[in-house]
């Protein structure tokens, strides 16, 4: 069975500040999609990244990876929101909770900031 493709939607808000929205797995095949959105929007002069994960269903080591490479060469943290339970749990035990900005927040709360 396959996994679910990975579908990443893309909200820029002034000031340098993106929302990257994720629904479906975050794993071997689609974290290099994952990779590829963020260094775009960052060539494009968005520095505030605010990753939406609410949607995906698994994030496997790949995915995890992904988060890091992401989160590289920037001044400010990526912020991560939506984040499900299993995924918080992989988050804190591989240290990552504490090298991005990890958030519980809403959807509510994700369009406040933008």
């Amino acid at each position: 069975m396959s996994s679910p493709l990975l579908a990443i939607e893309v909200s820029r808000f002034d000031a340098g500040r993106a929302e990257l929205r994720l629904t479906g797995d975050l794993d071997f095949d689609s974290a290099p999609e994952l990779i590829t959105a963020v260094e775009k929007l960052r060539r494009d002069g968005y520095r505030q990244l605010v990753i939406d994960l609410a949607g995906v269903g698994l994030c496997d080591s790949s995915g995890l990876s992904a988060l890091v490479v992401a989160h590289r060469g920037s001044p400010v943290p990526l912020r991560l929101v939506g984040i499900n339970p299993s995924l918080r749990h992989l988050l804190d035990r591989t240290g990552l909770a504490e090298l991005l900005e990890v958030s519980a927040a809403t959807d509510d709360d994700v369009q406040a900031a933008g």
